[in-house]
């Protein structure tokens, strides 16, 4: 059973994982399990007395007669529900912001990523609390409890009826702290209290219980990544998308995944605190900095590492292990980028989709569906890669080392945005033009029986006449001297001519609407909708050319009132589909077939008789719909997901296998760490830099090409090392004897 790498990271935040090793002569990822070495190196502790009274001898009863334990059912059902709960809730948040509390797209982008990052920055205070107080159970009880509130809350701030915007904004903070406080505190302890479930003489079953808890974890992120942006868009709530249900139903699931793993609490073998290692390696490194800060006068002997200044109070195995552990977290410091643009999918790339063309015909996909396409990719590409790419390149024996493969990994994320800027490109084509101040846009609606000719006071536009009822190709740019300029129109149709006054305003969009009235020309100026309508959603409204009222009903609900004589409605946003209307005025009752409103399209329909004296409908498109089929980010999906399988995979195998057992944990912490600054650096430059979109996918990819060539440098002057091998020769080497140590501030430090 194979799990996604974005899981991955989920999954290797657990203090005591699973250990990828990657066999380099097979070129294939073999999954084995690190608890080996954890449990071995934590046997040297169980004789430590125990803290808050926990059991750790306790047996669980067996499923079936197996040697799986009972409990491991309901930690494994917990973990669906838990992931479940946290991507549904994440697939919908960007367009959450944008939507319902109204920010624009950096702010929505810069809130996404601070959330996303705070996520990655509370497994440390997870793990602190589980190994120095709690314990793994009770902190996954608390935390999950926060967890819950937590959903509660944001749930609460999205139903529409409570409070006003302010009170959204307050509850939807408040929850996501608690959310990201919980999710992240649980992440150190689930996985690694289901290993504790175990004896130790049952590692084989361990083992297959850790890939049972991978498919937990991709079943519940690619269920909810699919299905809760269904509930948002297609459960109508309160008059629009049904935000609250979408959020609801994640927070449900949390409540079960509780309730479940509450229910389970009898049958638990609970081991206790014993302390955390994060901890003593940061009080370790600050008292070697201390320490050689005291101590800095040239007649003290030099020692051959910066770390050999904690040796008055730490073991020398501590510091030989915490030397080899920062050799590999030097290699750390450029892997924020990856993450940076890896995290992305779910703010900028969803906003993209959001101007895309999603109809798969008559199959209509969520802008936030797309994501769940990259848990897919990923678990197709992990046997491809394992048993077909990695394997071709040994055959045509290229040293594909650990290093090689994730700069690769590095290049395709980059080749991924770089796609992501041409598809921008082609999405900006049918977007709106922006006007800049001293100027607007306008576009003639000839709706007399005659051809005309419009001419402009002070502008050279129109040369040709304009056709009645014809569909204007596009706006014309008009350069006013001011904020605001009286311009006079000139219409001229059959030799006769009319001048108009009209105010225009200045980054405006206008339609000209020219008609007869009494048998002279006559014209209204009225605004257009400036941007194209969000979510993908069409607008459309209605002039009324009629004599008399008109009440227009649309999906038998919506009924909008035109007055007579050329007057128009407000633009109506709808769902992108096809759509008969109900006209009804004092004398008759007729239906128009208005046809196709398509995805990001805004049109102005006519109401209008015939020569026969019936009632008929013209439309004309005022903003172009969404031409870009949305299907046009696939490779970027394929580009980004193949580039996850090669980094994050190879990365923490690599990195495991440099650092010594007992070290895991704080190369996890250092891993997650990473992804949270990756999110940092995608909000600064949300806020600092806002560019056009397309800019920043381009500045984003140059920057991971440029962190790619830094990182090769640093990895071609790594040198590989077998821990173990290390750590003897280290234990060889002669510390500072304590004479040397006589004239040392710390001498006095009680050991």
């Amino acid at each position: 059973m194979l799990a996604t790498c974005r899981e991955r990271r989920e999954f290797e935040g657990e203090s005591e994982g699973i250990f990828e090793h990657v066999n380099r002569e097979a070129g294939q990822g073999i999954r084995v399990s690190v608890e080996e070495g954890l449990w071995k190196w934590s046997e040297r502790k169980r004789d430590d007395p125990p803290r808050g009274g926990f059991s750790s001898q306790k047996k669980s009863p067996k499923l079936c007669g197996t040697n799986y334990p009972l409990s491991i059912a309901f930690i494994v059902v917990n973990e669906f529900c838990e992931r479940f709960s946290y991507y549904g809730m994440k697939a919908v948040l960007t367009l959450y912001f944008l939507n319902f509390l109204h920010w624009d797209d950096n702010l929505s982008t810069t809130i996404y990523h601070a959330f996303s990052g705070l996520c990655y920055f509370t497994p440390v205070i997870g793990a602190l609390i589980a190994d120095t107080w709690l314990g793994k159970f009770k902190t996954i009880i608390y935390l999950s409890i926060v967890y819950v509130i937590g959903h509660v809350i944001k749930s609460v701030g999205a139903i529409p009826t409570v409070g006003n915007q302010v009170v959204h904004v307050v509850l939807s903070m408040l929850g996501l702290a608690l959310i990201a406080l919980g999710t992240g505190g649980i992440k150190p302890c689930v996985a690694a209290f289901g290993g504790d479930q175990f004896e130790e003489e049952h590692a084989k079953e361990r083992s297959k219980f850790f890939s049972v808890f991978y498919l937990a974890i991709n079943a519940g992120s690619l269920i909810s990544t699919f299905v809760t942006p269904v509930l948002r868009g297609d459960v109508k709530c309160f008059g629009g998308d049904c935000y609250a249900l979408a959020f609801g139903v994640p927070a449900a699931l949390m409540v079960i995944a509780l309730v479940v793993f509450i229910a389970g609490s009898g049958m638990y073998k609970k081991t206790p605190p014993r302390g955390n290692i994060l901890l003593e390696v940061c009080q370790c490194i600050a008292f070697a900095i201390t320490n050689r800060l005291k101590n800095h006068s040239k007649q003290i002997p030099k020692r051959e590492h910066w770390l050999d200044w904690a040796s008055e109070k730490y073991s020398k195995q501590l510091i030989n292990e915490i030397k080899m552990v920062t050799r590999v977290l030097f290699l750390f410091i450029p892997l924020p980028m990856f993450w940076a643009l890896f995290d992305q999918q779910g703010s900028r790339w969803t906003l993209q989709a959001t101007k895309m063309n999603a109809d798969f015909g008559g199959i209509v996909f969520k802008p936030d569906q797309m994501q769940f396409l990259n848990p897919l990719l990923i678990l197709i590409f992990i046997p491809i890669f394992d048993f077909g790419v990695y394997p071709l390149i040994n055959m045509c024996r290229f040293n594909f080392t650990p290093i090689r493969k994730m700069a690769t990994g590095m290049i395709l994320a980059g080749l991924a945005f770089a796609a992501a800027a041409i598809v921008e490109i082609k999405t900006n084509e049918t977007s709106m033009p922006s006007p800049v101040p001293k100027e607007s846009f306008i576009q003639v609606l000839n709706l007399a029986k005659d051809s005309i000719h419009v001419k402009i006071q002070g502008q050279d536009l129109f040369q040709q006449p304009t056709g009645a009822f014809q569909d204007p190709a596009e706006y014309s740019k008009l350069t006013l001297n001011g904020a605001q300029q009286n311009l006079g129109f000139e219409l001229q149709s059959q030799g006769s001519v009319s001048t108009f006054y009209h105010n225009v305003q200045e980054k405006s969009v206008y339609s000209l609407i020219v008609y007869k009235s009494e048998g002279n020309l006559s014209s209204h100026l009225i605004a257009d909708m400036e941007t194209k309508p969000g979510k993908g959603l069409t607008a459309v409204r209605f002039i009324n050319a009629l004599d008399q009222d008109v009440n227009v009903t649309i999906d038998r609900e919506q009924i909008i009132s035109v007055k007579k004589n050329y007057s128009v409605s407000e633009y109506t946003t709808l769902d992108r589909g096809k759509y008969n209307v109900q006209c009804k005025t004092e004398a008759t009752e007729v239906t128009l077939d208005l046809g196709l409103l398509d995805f990001g399209a805004a049109y102005t329909i006519v109401i209008t008789n015939t020569s026969a004296n019936t009632i008929e409908a013209w439309k004309t498109e005022d903003i172009m719909a969404n031409n870009v089929h949305i299907a046009w980010q696939l490779p970027q999906y394929l580009l980004i997901s193949a580039g996850e399988v090669m980094f994050s995979i190879t990365g923490l195998a690599f990195s495991y296998s440099q650092a010594p057992v007992s070290m895991k944990s704080v190369l996890q912490a250092g891993w997650l760490l990473t992804v949270a600054f990756g999110n940092v650096i995608v909000l600064i430059v949300a806020q600092a830099a806002p560019l056009e979109q397309w800019a920043e996918f381009v500045l984003f990819a140059c920057l991971l090409f440029a962190v790619c060539i830094i990182f090769s440098i640093m990895g071609y002057f790594y040198v590989s090392v077998d821990p173990e091998d290390l750590t003897g020769k280290e234990d060889e080497k002669e510390m500072p004897s304590n004479g040397n140590a006589i004239s040392l501030v710390p001498q006095k430090t009680k050991l």
